[in-house]
């Protein structure tokens, strides 16, 4: 496991506003159009929304934020680590940070949407050993054989 430092982000330096273009990109890339729900800068910059990125010095690693739907449910939305970081425990260690960070705010269901394409494979396996498992479509979403929604009690 790689040493990480995880905190809040402002969403200003070069790195993260890179990795996010990247993620979207990507996102855009796996799946239809009407399938990707990947938030850009604009919407990750919104009061609801917390971001926060993962470091081993001034090296960025990755991030993944919080989005608040309600006073006790809250979503996971931008997870990314970087090419250099993948396969180092950088997820797991960003996943555990969302995890605590919404139940120290009061939250008691946490939910996500993620690809049915192979390459979400890896993402859907990280999510079910940290206790998440397949849920209906929440809070807007609907129905889409492109997604996969998971949820948690917390």
């Amino acid at each position: 496991m790689t040493a990480v430092a995880i905190r809040r982000d402002d969403l200003q330096g070069p790195a993260i506003v890179a990795l996010l273009a990247e993620h979207l990109a990507q996102m855009q890339a796996e799946s239809p159009p009407e399938s990707v729900h990947a938030l850009d800068l604009r919407a990750l910059r919104q009061p609801e929304v917390q971001l926060f990125s993962a470091w081993a010095g001034d090296d960025l690693l990755g991030c993944g934020a919080l989005k608040r739907l309600s006073a006790t449910h809250a979503e996971i939305k931008s997870m990314r680590t970087t090419a250099a970081a993948r396969r180092r425990g950088v997820a797991r260690a960003l996943l555990a940070h969302l995890v605590d960070t919404a139940r120290a705010q009061g939250v008691q269901r946490l939910s996500l949407e993620t690809g049915s394409e192979p390459a979400f494979a890896p993402a859907r396996a990280l999510y079910a050993q940290a206790g998440f498992v397949a849920c209906e479509p929440f809070d807007g979403y609907g129905p889409d054989p492109n997604s996969v929604f998971m949820t948690r009690l917390l």
